[in-house]
């Protein structure tokens, strides 16, 4: 099978090996001819962002970059873009790299014309209405990592650097307008990122195919997304230079995050305050949660986990499940505990009220209290 094609939803991407060479074209099928590419500091002068850089100079649109982004992007990070935005007189971004670079890169186009605070856009009802709709940047994605899938995504996640709390901005416009996902471009991922951020694909699913709302679409694209990461993840892992296992693991990234539309649960709950509060990553701290919150939601899902072991190929229903999922966090290096992760004497108070806060709590199969959530984070000690 060809691993190449030209997809329009959730939007419009262009999937294939070596099709960063599009980057330009793509600016202008965007209606972007000054672009500033968002990256993260680690990616900045690597040859795939100084490609990338010197694909858009020829076309005649400059090398702009920013690339103050921390691992779990902040507020301060976002001001700084911001100011280098107004300074330069850009019309659009070039998102670009995993999560950090991909949501900071969503969310300065999305500021770029607003008056009001980032945290006024918060996902929490109907707040993104408040947003001038006609004052966001056009944005093109280009994910360099198979995890977030924020390329795909309508939101950014933004740590509020005053309460070390995870935010969620939201609005339907930061859904970028073209992704080139190329998966040459993580070839050169270490062998932890290539883990962390599979299993951050494979959380999206799981959490998405679990949700009790009702989303059929997502339903089945998180089904699939789950047996991609299944079959490719080892592989990637394995063999950095392995492409279809790259290509596969990049579907699989962007699938999640389009399943998760019908909701998230108690390990992206758990997961977030933690990041925001000692900087673990996303994708790492997910799977380390993943077996403890299987059990957890036990009672809820036992039986359609046990439909999604039949579908992929796995013995046993629900346990059957679970000691996959051990063991594949077991061969990926995957933390067994906080501790393990780096998060030695952690205030469990302080997780507890923020997991409690977070909005991927709605969509827990099992209601989630202060008393077994709390409970939870201590089974990870």
């Amino acid at each position: 099978m060809k691993l190449v094609g030209n997809w329009s939803y959730p939007t419009t991407i262009r999937f294939g090996a070596g099709r960063i060479v599009e980057i330009a074209d793509a600016c202008r099928a965007a209606g972007i001819s000054r672009p500033l590419l968002v990256t993260d500091r680690g990616l900045a002068e690597m040859e795939i962002t100084t490609r990338t850089l010197s694909l858009l100079d020829a076309a005649g649109m400059g090398r702009a970059i920013f690339s103050e982004v921390d691992p779990n992007p902040n507020d301060r990070n976002l001001e700084e873009a911001l100011q280098v935005w107004r300074d330069g007189g850009y019309d659009g971004v070039v998102a670009f790299g995993g999560g950090s670079g991909l949501d900071l890169g969503k969310v300065l186009a999305f500021m770029s014309g607003q008056t009001r605070p980032v945290w006024d856009f918060e996902d929490v009802d109907d707040w993104w209405t408040r947003a001038d709709a006609d004052a966001i940047a056009p944005i093109v994605a280009v994910p360099t990592t198979a995890g977030t899938g924020s390329e795909v995504g309508r939101a950014g996640v933004i740590t509020n650097s005053q309460t070390h709390e995870k935010k969620i901005i939201f609005h339907p416009k930061m859904l970028p307008s073209v992704v080139i996902c190329d998966p040459e471009l993580t070839v050169g991922m270490p062998g932890h990122i290539t883990a962390g951020t599979g299993m951050d694909a494979f959380a999206h699913c799981l959490e998405a195919f679990c949700s009790p709302h009702y989303h059929p679409m997502s339903q089945g694209i998180a089904l699939e997304g789950m047996r991609l990461v299944k079959d490719f993840l080892p592989r990637a892992f394995e063999d950095g230079s392995d492409i279809e296992a790259r290509a596969q693991m990049m579907a699989a990234a962007a699938m999640g995050a389009t399943a998760f539309q019908k909701g998230l649960g108690a390990i992206h709950a758990l997961s977030h305050p933690v990041g925001a509060m000692y900087h673990t990553h996303h994708g790492t701290t997910n799977a380390m949660f993943m077996p403890a919150v299987l059990r957890f939601n036990r009672p809820a899902i036992e039986g359609i986990i046990a439909q999604a072991a039949a579908y992929l190929g796995i013995e046993g229903g629900f346990d059957g499940f679970c000691t996959f999922v051990e063991d594949l966090n077991d061969s990926l290096g995957i933390p067994k505990t906080l501790t393990e992760l780096g998060v030695a004497d952690p205030d469990l108070d302080a997780l507890t009220r923020a997991a409690l806060a977070d909005p991927s709590v709605g969509g827990n199969p099992v209601e989630m209290t202060p008393e077994n959530t709390r409970a939870l984070f201590e089974s990870c000690l």
